[in-house]
């Protein structure tokens, strides 16, 4: 039980003996900075049912709590609000059990369990910006869960069938030339990519010249021959075809082993992939149940439907008149499959907010079939990312690529970092390792620690800064950290159960205590900035810890050594909160 809870039991106990009312609710709020104290209880809600004026109340309060609890060395009342200052020995006896565990913020695992999909790319093109934004979100969402108690499986789908692919595929018969990854020097998602913008271009110019022969812009995007041929592809392919099934399973592996590189590189991972060409025939069993059991109805043409008009919605259809699957069914069968396959009790997809209304119709229709479980469903809808540069179009090969993005990032934590000239001593491949963890590090950081409804403006000259609310920002202090560890060269693991904290100290204390309920707040909001910006804060109230007190030059043995041991705990949650946004933090730097 932390403070705030005991407080809050012997407010009410307080309040029951004072004035014989059992108060309704309990407000407590951080004290502001120009009033003495550490929590402070908000006494206005407690006057609808105690007739007093909020001084009287405050004071009487104030006194039962520092007669009922030696944690409480005194208070104030300014109007309303009981300021509460707590004892040296209650932060000291908190700090006494947090410095040593080394799973402080962590919730053991419970037996709910949680699937959270992320990535769930096409496989006719590699990866760009916005799969990084949706990976790393994915990923430390899973990581913060697991942190919060919950056991997480971590998965993704990928969108393997298709006329995206047709597309590719076509383009690499007509200009290929037998080209492979290996002939070519180039990852297979880079590949397959090229002949994706290949097509687009080819098509574009077959409809050129159909519209000036006459036709319409309309019919020439209809008619374009090899539009037709990609469909034509696709038709064989879902016929089974022999040569077509081959060359789709080949080139489908060049791009999922070019993905596996990006996602070593990126340093996400996955317990399962799902593929669409697996799972694109889910949902159509469903579909029939819920035709017998009124949840869906079928149209004149034969097609399926489902009435979502009294919830809000609108009406959807779920198979065509030719019984064909869309997407909606599809994402029926595949989530009732993963239930079946891992036990799961939710689901947490990582997808664009363009896809808000999907997920509100898919949520409700696995309601109104009667799963349990589609109560605990999530949708972690994110905004786009931009560019100073303006948009992406994978169809005009305009994307910003995933790996050279990674490239970029650590270019420019090179340049950055010898410019600062701090590097003496290091080997060249030390260097390039910390180019990478400092990369890495800015571009993690600046995308998650904004909240992911909002779209992002990524600059990645800003990101790689060693001032401000940024990733290397946070890496130089964990690294700063480290050295004084390194400099300590006594032992400094002694218990203090006696010592006076200065202001400084007992602020660094009171902001490390903010991290599991930070951990558990962020698996709450599926919000990885709310990490990210505690870790910010933590951080700032290192440093101005740092630059007013003296850490291994005071002649106080129990003081250099306390403020050894509080300088080596906010570290340990410095990486733990890293961690969990997948980000490595160094040793120098």
């Amino acid at each position: 039980m932390n403070v705030q809870e005991t407080l809050a039991l012997q407010v009410k106990e307080a309040v029951k003996n004072i004035f014989q009312v059992e108060p309704e609710s309990v407000e407590f709020q951080p004290t502001r900075k120009d009033f003495e104290g550490d929590i402070t209880l908000v006494t206005f809600p407690m006057l609808r049912q105690i007739k007093t004026n909020p001084v009287k109340l405050g004071e009487a309060i104030g006194q039962y709590l520092v007669e009922h609890n030696r944690e409480i060395q005194k208070f104030n009342v300014v109007q309303g609000f009981l300021n509460i200052v707590l004892d040296d020995q209650y932060y000291l006896d908190f700090f006494g059990k947090m410095k040593d565990d080394q799973n402080f913020g962590r919730t053991p695992e419970a037996e709910e369990s949680i699937m959270v999909e992320y990535s769930s790319p096409n496989t006719n093109k590699p990866l760009h910006l916005g799969h990084i934004r949706n990976n790393l979100l994915g990923y430390s969402v899973a990581e913060i869960l697991k942190a919060s108690g919950k056991k997480v499986y971590k998965t993704q789908i990928i969108n393997d069938r298709g006329i995206h692919i047709c597309k590719s595929m076509l383009a690499w018969q007509r200009f290929g030339d037998h080209e492979t990854p290996a002939t070519s020097g180039l990852k297979g998602d880079k590949l397959v990519g090229n002949y994706y913008v290949k097509f687009d271009k080819a098509y574009k110019e077959e409809v050129s010249y159909l519209v000036a022969q006459g036709k319409t812009e309309e019919e020439a995007k209809a008619e374009a021959p090899i539009l037709k041929d990609a469909q034509e592809m696709l038709r064989k392919w879902e016929a089974g075809d022999a040569e077509v099934v081959d060359l789709w399973k080949t080139m489908n592996q060049w791009v999922y082993d070019g993905f596996e590189q990006t996602y070593q590189k990126l340093g996400v991972d996955f317990d399962k992939n799902y593929y669409e060409s697996d799972t694109y025939l889910l949902g159509k069993n469903v579909v029939a149940e819920g035709l017998k059991k009124g949840v869906f109805y079928r149209k004149d043409d034969g097609s399926v439907w489902i009435d979502l008009t009294a919830d809000g919605l609108d009406e959807k259809i779920v198979l065509r008149s030719d019984g064909t699957a869309v997407y909606m069914t599809q994402d029926i069968g595949t989530a009732i499959q993963r239930v079946e396959d891992f036990h799961i009790n939710g689901m947490v997809y990582t997808v664009g907010n363009e896809q808000d209304y999907h997920f509100k119709v898919l949520f409700l229709i696995l309601k109104k079939l009667g799963y349990e479980w589609a109560e605990n469903l999530y949708h972690l809808s994110y905004g786009m990312v931009d560019l100073p540069s303006g948009k992406m179009k994978s169809r005009e090969g305009t994307v910003v690529d995933a790996d050279d993005l990674i490239e970029e990032m650590t270019a420019t934590a090179r340049k950055i970092s010898e410019e600062l000239g701090k590097l003496d001593g290091y080997s060249e491949a030390e260097k390039e390792e910390l180019y990478r963890i400092i990369g890495l590090g800015a571009l993690k950081y600046y995308i998650l620690k904004v909240d992911p409804r909002k779209r992002i403006l990524f600059n990645p000259e800003e990101s790689v800064d060693f001032q401000g609310n940024t990733g290397p920002f946070i890496q130089y202090t964990y690294a700063r950290i480290q050295s004084i560890l390194r400099k300590a060269e006594f032992d400094y693991s002694e218990v203090i159960s006696e010592y006076q904290l200065n202001d400084k100290e007992k602020q660094l204390i009171k902001q490390l205590q903010l991290y599991p309920e930070t951990v558990n707040l962020a698996a709450e909001n599926h919000s990885p900035a709310l990490v990210a910006n505690y870790t910010y804060e933590l951080v700032k109230e290192f440093n101005s810890f740092y630059q007013n007190v003296t850490i291994l030059g005071t002649e106080d043995e129990t003081e250099k050594k306390f403020r050894v041991q509080l300088s080596k705990a906010v570290g340990d949650v410095i990486k733990s909160s890293f961690e969990l946004l997948g980000i490595q933090v160094p040793e120098r730097m």
